[in-house]
């Protein structure tokens, strides 16, 4: 009752340091370390394979390669980016600015989350079916145009954002200097306080998540005369889509400042911008001097890590996430059989189960509201290991001799197969992440669900565990990603992924309420002196993790029909369950990586994530936690959102 954390981790935190090469370790980053064996060992036999017949596979083999040809890359240096350094050079006006910035734009935005992001070129894209309008794909575009996680470590006064920014100068000026351009750190400074002016239109962590201020339909006309300052015909040349009329901008703000920033700041300076950008977005697959000063700032300076990865490993992550499916059809099939997908869909179906159930059950919520939550229950769409059909990368040229290619092509092709989409029948079914990503997600556009394969492993996952470890540790995570249809963000959607208000106004204002007093618990929690966990910025989560946790539980009970309960290491089943649970999130952070975390992510740390047991009840009782204990709520500050 005192740190339930402490209780289940506290040995595994006394004893395990986090590895020099990484920001933080835990539960996720150990699959990870796996998994990157795994997959490494997988490409090593496709390599010795190249006759095998398997186009995809090769493509794999390639990219991998070009990645691991060290002496080869540094012999071409930079010479890969000549062609596009001199077509920055070649920009003679605002209106060949324009189309070369559209030019830029990628799907490089998250749709697990798009508040929370990164994106270096000036606007960020992704593709889905629209707020509004469920059966038509639309692009979304949001902020972008920073080289540093967010808006706060361009305007913060705090001492440690003030140094940021000082070694994020310095990070652009040694890019320079290394790329062979003369007046370093003048230009650097000038790059620099373009980005200041960028991310002073940015919006708040906060202001992204609010989808109704993101719920805007521009018409093409639009875009000339509420975003004044750039040519928007050539940018959406540029783009590939000029013949696209209606943008959903998640960000009007943003946009709006934006281009005026096109207009306002000298072209001269917008061309260091490309410049460094393009040298910066292409430093992993640069020589040996680019990625370390990469790595100096990104990791040590940003997150705290000492040391960089071996090289094999990044090739790895950079293989895996160029060509996510490609490896994911050689993991799923070598790490994930019939049997655990059997055992893992019946989980889902049970835990679906227990919160129609719960629903039922709530005397707080009217009839007709209870009719629209069963029915996005009912359409829900939930994808177990790996997605229903691949992507086909044969349009995707992969050379064992071209790393910086390699990387451009990748992102050029996720791109133009995103705006391929346009025009055709929205895919429910269509996943965002791959088989070999240690995670989970709830899309409410889609109202669907993906658990790649990667997750379904011990610990959090084992068929030969019994149920109480297995509905404690997955069992929640399922019942966390059912949730989010239902919490703050996902309830805003209906069953087609609709943007609309099915609750009645007394249904509303009581989910309201709840979330509030969740939202206020979590911002009570302060792990440093000068801040604070910031619990409406994490609501989604905490809601999803207060839900998912309390429906795991009842589908455990379901499950078990009347079994006598078991005792097991000294630990009753229930125990175990909430045990489990706590355990799947232990987790250690260097403070950097916490504090970068804290201002930028919608997850609350860990820590605090395991004290949601505080609001069940059911945990008071099985380890006799009392007044006066450090977690003890009283039973009416206790939140019970489902």
């Amino acid at each position: 009752g005192m740190d339930f954390n402490a209780y289940a981790n506290g040995h595994w935190m006394d004893t395990t340091a986090i590895p020099a090469d990484r920001s933080s370790w835990g539960l996720d980053p150990e699959l990870v370390e796996l998994n990157t064996q795994r997959m490494a060992d997988l490409i090593k036999g496709v390599s010795q394979r190249p006759d095998s017949g398997n186009a995809d596979a090769a493509k794999v083999a390639a990219y991998f390669n070009a990645y691991m040809d060290e002496a080869g890359i540094e012999a071409r240096s930079i010479a890969p980016l000549s062609a596009q350094l001199a077509a920055i050079d070649a920009l003679r006006s605002k209106h060949d600015l324009a189309r070369a910035l559209g030019a830029t734009l990628r799907a490089d935005v998250d749709p697990m989350n798009a508040t929370n992001y990164q994106t270096e070129n000036l606007f960020g894209m992704w593709m889905s079916q629209g707020l509004e309008d469920p059966s038509h794909y639309l692009p979304y575009l949001l902020q972008g145009g920073l080289g540093m996680p967010e808006r706060d470590y361009y305007l913060s006064d705090s001492p440690k954002m003030v140094t940021l920014r000082e070694q994020y100068v310095a990070h652009i000026a040694t890019m320079f200097d290394l790329a062979g351009f003369p007046n370093a750190k003048a230009r650097a400074k000038a790059v620099f306080e373009l980005e200041r002016r960028l991310a002073q239109a940015h919006a708040s962590r906060e202001d992204s998540e609010d989808v109704q201020k993101a719920n805007n339909v521009w018409q093409r006309a639009d875009f000339a005369r509420k975003a004044r300052g750039m040519d928007w015909t050539a940018y959406f040349d540029g783009a590939q889509l000029g013949k696209q009329n209606a943008f959903v901008v998640w960000h009007q703000g943003a946009i709006k400042g934006e281009a005026a920033q096109v207009n306002a700041t000298a072209l001269a300076v917008w061309k260091d911008y490309l410049r460094f950008h393009l040298i910066n977005h292409s430093a992993n697959e640069l020589p040996k001097r680019f990625v370390d000063a990469h790595f100096a700032f990104y990791e040590k300076a940003l997150k705290g890590t000492p040391e960089m990865q071996v090289r094999w490993k990044r090739a790895v992550e950079a293989t895996s996430t160029a060509l996510p499916d490609a490896v994911g059809q050689l993991y799923s099939a070598k790490y994930f059989n019939a049997e655990a997908k059997a055992r893992a869909q019946a989980m889902v179906a049970n835990i679906v189960t227990a919160f129609s159930h719960r629903i039922d059950k709530l005397d707080w919520m009217a009839p007709e509201t209870k009719v629209q939550a069963q029915a996005k229950l009912k359409t829900l769409y939930v994808g177990v290991g790996y997605p229903e059909s691949w992507r086909d990368y044969a349009s995707l040229k992969v050379s064992a001799t071209d790393a910086v290619g390699n990387a451009q092509r990748a992102e050029l092709y996720e791109y133009e197969r995103a705006i391929a989409k346009l025009g055709k029948p929205v895919d429910r079914k269509e996943w965002c992440m791959s088989p070999q990503t240690v995670n989970a997600v709830n899309m409410p556009l889609q109202n669907a669900l993906n658990f790649p394969a990667a997750i379904l492993q011990p610990p959090y996952f084992d068929p030969a565990a019994p149920d109480a470890i297995n509905y404690g540790a997955i069992g929640a995570v399922i019942g966390h990603e059912i949730s989010h249809s239902f919490d703050d963000q996902g309830a805003q959607f209906d069953a087609e992924g609709r943007l609309r208000n099915w609750w009645t106004p007394a249904d509303l204002k009581h989910f309201q309420a709840s979330s509030a007093a969740l939202a206020a618990q979590f911002s009570a929690y302060k792990p440093y002196p000068d801040l604070a966990v910031n619990g409406q910025q994490t609501l989604s989560e905490n809601i999803a993790d207060l839900a998912g946790l309390t429906v795991a539980f009842d589908a455990y009970h379901e499950a078990q029909q009347g079994k006598p309960a078991g005792v097991s290491q000294g630990y009753t089943d229930d125990q175990q369950f909430f045990i489990a649970f706590a355990q799947s999130w232990r987790s250690k952070r260097r403070e950097e990586a916490e504090r970068q975390q804290i201002k930028t992510d919608g997850h609350a740390p860990a820590q605090y994530r395991v004290a949601t047991v505080r609001n069940l009840d059911a945990w008071y009782s099985l380890f006799d936690v009392k007044p006066g204990d450090a977690l003890y709520l009283e039973p009416s500050k206790r939140v019970r959102v489902w």
